[in-house]
């Protein structure tokens, strides 16, 4: 009588699947634990290197998740007081060089605009005394030798506010220019403007003389500015380009 042999059941396709997914789990278990053992035992990360390594993770994970292709994050290092003191230092130097180029523009625009203004001088002839200490005292004005009837003119427009004699001088004309100063014309010979005349730059106002307390033939050419002060007349001539 043939006996019945019941055959063994296969295992489950289902079974097998996870038998090989613990095995290959176990696997890549093991081997991490021997590299990471490997890792601790050669070189271990300084602290240094491990708090910027969480920081880099950590950094990493907020931007995406994304470990395997990270967002570059540019990172500053911190400021120290040498950079800083350096930094101000680089500022003053920097506003420095801004104002002194701002005044030395300032002074050509008015050195420009001045020399818009006509300026001419009050005579021709040569320069024997100048503004400054003289004979124990101080001589107001610039003295210009020259032939008596040499012709004298207004070195700026103005107005007449005087002219006829006067003390010391003999004859003189005074003009008010239209910058405020006052002028003075001496030791003139005659005049050939009166008393609240307009006058224009390089306009004939009178000639040369010997009148006064002269010792030869000269202008005494004097300066005052709105103040009433006595200025170098030499130094405003030249502060317009004007030379004698």
């Amino acid at each position: 009588m043939a006996r019945h042999v019941q055959p063994r059941s296969r295992p489950s396709s289902r079974l097998s699947a996870n038998l090989v997914i613990f095995g290959v789990a176990a696997g890549a278990a093991a081997a991490f634990q021997t590299s990471a053992g490997a890792s601790t035992s050669t070189s271990a990360p300084s602290s240094d290197a491990g708090l910027l390594s969480a920081s880099m993770t950590g950094a990493y994970a907020g931007v995406g998740g994304d470990v395997d292709k990270p967002k570059l994050l540019a990172l500053r290092p911190p400021a120290h007081d040498g950079d800083v003191a350096q930094l101000a230092k680089s500022l003053r130097m920097t506003e420095q060089r801004e104002a002194e180029t701002a005044a030395r523009l300032l002074a050509e625009r008015e050195a420009e605009e001045r020399r818009k203004i006509k300026v001419f001088a009050p005579t021709e002839g040569t320069l024997t005394s100048a503004y400054g200490p003289r004979w124990g005292g101080t001589h107001y004005g610039l003295d210009v030798a020259n032939r008596i009837g040499t012709p004298i003119r207004s070195v700026m427009d103005g107005v007449v506010i005087d002219a006829g004699p006067a003390s010391g001088f003999g004859l003189w004309v005074r003009i008010r220019h239209v910058d405020g100063t006052v002028a003075v014309y001496g030791h003139i010979n005659s005049y050939a403007v009166r008393e609240g005349q307009q006058v224009g730059a390089g306009q004939v106002i009178a000639e040369v003389g010997n009148r006064g307390n002269s010792t030869g033939p000269h202008l005494h050419f004097e300066l005052w500015d709105q103040a009433g002060r006595k200025a170098d007349p030499l130094a405003w001539l030249r502060s317009f380009g004007v030379r004698i």
